[in-house]
C-alpha cells in the first residue's frame, strides 16, 4: 500500500505506515504482515477484515508491541504522534490499557477463573490509577452499568464462570473502558456469542463509541457485522490489505476479487428433497433431560433444572433436522440424551428399536451407526495423534471391513471430505481449521454411520470455509442417506443444511416444522427474533 498522504494523517488517532511483521522461526523470518498502511481518525471505526492468517490480529497487537521476542517489525505505528515501534517498555507500558484497550474473541480464556469480577476489574483500576476501597467499587458499579448488567452490585462477586457469554463479554468491554481508552481494539469480539446476544454487544459498542467518543479498530472475518459497525474497512489477504475504503463503496462496489469472494461467502441452496419412503432413522416422543437441584448435607433434591422438557422429534434417511437456540437451550443435551451419552426420560426409537433401555453392551453394537462431529475441531482431535491414527481410531474399536485395510480405507475417507492422502502422517496443529474440520468429519464418516449429530461444526470457521463444508456435508449426505441432527445459532448455515427445523428455547421446544415454513413465516416470537438477529446482520 502506498504510504498515506500528510493531510489524512493530521487528525489520527492512529497512523500505520508500511508496516513488515516477521516471526523468526528455526533460523529464518516468517512474514505475516508486508507493508501495511492504514489510519483511524478520532471518533471512528475502522475494520480489518479477511480469513484466518490473513495477519489481522497481528497488525493489531504490533500497535503497542505485544508479539513477543520472536517478532521482527519494521515501518511506522503512531498512536496521536507518538512512534509505538521501538519505544521503551515504560512509554508502551503508559499506553497500554489507558489510551488503548483491547477487547477479545473470547472472554473466558481472558478472565481470570481464580478472580471475581470485581478482583479483576479493580486490579485494573489500580494500576492504572490509583483507584482502591469504596471509591473502586463505585466506579466498577458504574462500569458495569454502563455496559448493561443488571443489579450489578450482585454480580461483584461472581467468578467469569458463573456468567453466560454474552455477560462475560459485557465485563471484557467494562475492563476494556475502565481507564477512559481513545482507541478501543476489538479482535473478533462477537464470534463467540448468540446471534441476539451478538447483535446486543454490537449495539453497545456503538452507543459507547458515540458517548465516550472512542475511535475503534474492529477486526473481524463477518463483512456482515462490519457493515453494521465500521466507517471504513481495510480488507486483509496473506499479510496485505488488498483494498480498503469507506464501508458504503466496499459493499456497493468491491474492486478487488478477494473482496468479491468474501462479500459472495454465504452458504446459498436447499438441501436436497428427502427421497420418497426413506426410513425413520431416529425418534423421540416427549423426551425429558432433567437435572436436580440438590442442596445440605444429605444432598436433597429440592428442584430440578429442566434442560429438555419433552421433545418429540423425528430424522428420516437423507434427512437433516435443524436444531436451534441460544447457548443453554437444551440444543446439545437433547442430541447427547438421543445418543444415549447422558440419561433421559422417555423412549428413543433408533431404527425401530427402542434404546433407551439398552445397557452399554447393547449400545456398543450401535455406537458405529451413530457418530458425532464437535464445533472445535482441534480441541476434539487428540494432539498427540497422526490424521491417520485419529481418522482410523474407530475401526480399532469397530473393525475394518471385510477385504479393506485400515490404511486403505483412510485414504479413501481423505479423498472424499478433500484431504491428501499423502498428509496422513501429519499432526493437528499442522492443518488450518477447515482442514481439521475436514479431518474430525472423516473420523466420523470412515465407520459409515446412519446418523451424524452435527454440533456447530461451522461456527469457528471463516465464512469461505463455512460454504466449503456445508457443500462437503451435503455431498456425503446425498450420497449415504446419512440423518443429520445440526445444531447451530447461526440461522444462515442452518437454512441450507436443514429440511426440518426445530427450535428451543430453555429448554422447551417452542416451535418446529418444515425449514421453509420457519424461514417464511416464523409463528413464534422467539423464533421471529433469532431470525430477524441472525438474517439482518446489518441493521
Amino acid at each position: 500500500m502506498a504510504d498515506l498522504p500528510a493531510a489524512a494523517a493530521a487528525d489520527a488517532v492512529l497512523e500505520v505506515q508500511n508496516l513488515k511483521i516477521g516471526f523468526r522461526q528455526e533460523g529464518r523470518t516468517v512474514p505475516a504482515v508486508k507493508g501495511v498502511s492504514f489510519r483511524i481518525g478520532r471518533g471512528e471505526t475502522v475494520a480489518l477484515v479477511g480469513e484466518s492468517g490473513s495477519g489481522k490480529s497481528v497488525t493489531a497487537l504490533s500497535t503497542v508491541q505485544l508479539l513477543g521476542d520472536s517478532a521482527v517489525i519494521e515501518g511506522s505505528v503512531r498512536y496521536e504522534g507518538r512512534e509505538m515501534v521501538g519505544a521503551p517498555e515504560s512509554v508502551l507500558r503508559d499506553i497500554r490499557g489507558n489510551d488503548i484497550s483491547f477487547i477479545f474473541q473470547e472472554p473466558m480464556t481472558s478472565l481470570n477463573p481464580l478472580h471475581t469480577i470485581e478482583k479483576q476489574l479493580a486490579e485494573s483500576l489500580a494500576l492504572h490509577q490509583g483507584l482502591r476501597g469504596e471509591a473502586a467499587r463505585r466506579r466498577i458499579v458504574d462500569l458495569l452499568t454502563r455496559v448493561g448488567i443488571r443489579d450489578p452490585e450482585t454480580r461483584l462477586a461472581d467468578y467469569p464462570h458463573q456468567l453466560s457469554g454474552g455477560q462475560r463479554q459485557r465485563v471484557m468491554i467494562a475492563m476494556a473502558l475502565a481507564n477512559g481508552p481513545d482507541l478501543l481494539i476489538a479482535d473478533e469480539p462477537t464470534t463467540a456469542l448468540d446471534v441476539t446476544i451478538q447483535a446486543q454487544i454490537l449495539d453497545l459498542l456503538a452507543e459507547l463509541k458515540a458517548a465516550e467518543g472512542l475511535s475503534m479498530l474492529f477486526i473481524s472475518h463477518d463483512l456482515g457485522i462490519v457493515r453494521r459497525i465500521a466507517d471504513r474497512v481495510c480488507v486483509m489477504k496473506d499479510g496485505e490489505i488488498v483494498e480498503q475504503g469507506p464501508v458504503e463503496a466496499i459493499f456497493a462496489d468491491p474492486r478487488h476479487d478477494y473482496t468479491r469472494k468474501l462479500l459472495a461467502a454465504e452458504p446459498k441452496g436447499l438441501a436436497d428433497p428427502v427421497p420418497e419412503g426413506a426410513e425413520v432413522m431416529v425418534e423421540t416422543r416427549d423426551l425429558k433431560v432433567w437435572f436436580p437441584i440438590q442442596r445440605g448435607l444429605l444432598r436433597r433434591t429440592i428442584g430440578h433444572v429442566k434442560a429438555v422438557n419433552g421433545a418429540t422429534l423425528s430424522v428420516r434417511a437423507g434427512e437433516t433436522l435443524g436444531i436451534v437456540g441460544e447457548s443453554g437451550s437444551g440444543k446439545t443435551t437433547l442430541a447427547l440424551a438421543i445418543m444415549r451419552l447422558i440419561a433421559s426420560e422417555g423412549p428413543i426409537l433408533f431404527m425401530g428399536q427402542d434404546i433407551a433401555g439398552w445397557g452399554a453392551g447393547q449400545l456398543r453394537r450401535l455406537r458405529r451407526d451413530m457418530q458425532i462431529v464437535f464445533q472445535d475441531p482441534y480441541g476434539s482431535l487428540s494432539p498427540r495423534m497422526t490424521v491417520e491414527q485419529i481418522i482410523a481410531e474407530g475401526l480399532g474399536v469397530h473393525g475394518v471391513e471385510p477385504g479393506r485395510n485400515r490404511r486403505e480405507m483412510v485414504r479413501d475417507i481423505m479423498v472424499e471430505v478433500g484431504l491428501e492422502p499423502s498428509a496422513m502422517h501429519r499432526y493437528p496443529h499442522e492443518f488450518s481449521g477447515g482442514q481439521r474440520q475436514r479431518i474430525a468429519i472423516a473420523r466420523a464418516m470412515i465407520l459409515r454411520p446412519k446418523l451424524v449429530v452435527l454440533d456447530e461444526p461451522t461456527s469457528a470457521l471463516d465464512m469461505t470455509v463455512q460454504v466449503q463444508i456445508v457443500q462437503l456435508l451435503r455431498g456425503l449426505q446425498k450420497k449415504y442417506g446419512l440423518a443429520f441432527l445440526f445444531i447451530s445459532h447461526d440461522l444462515r448455515v442452518v437454512r441450507a443444511m436443514s429440511h426440518q427445523i426445530l427450535v428451543m428455547r430453555a429448554g422447551e421446544v417452542v416451535e418446529q416444522g418444515p425449514a421453509a415454513r420457519i424461514f417464511e413465516a416464523p409463528q413464534h416470537d422467539y423464533t421471529q427474533r433469532l431470525l430477524t438477529a441472525a438474517l439482518n446482520p446489518g441493521g
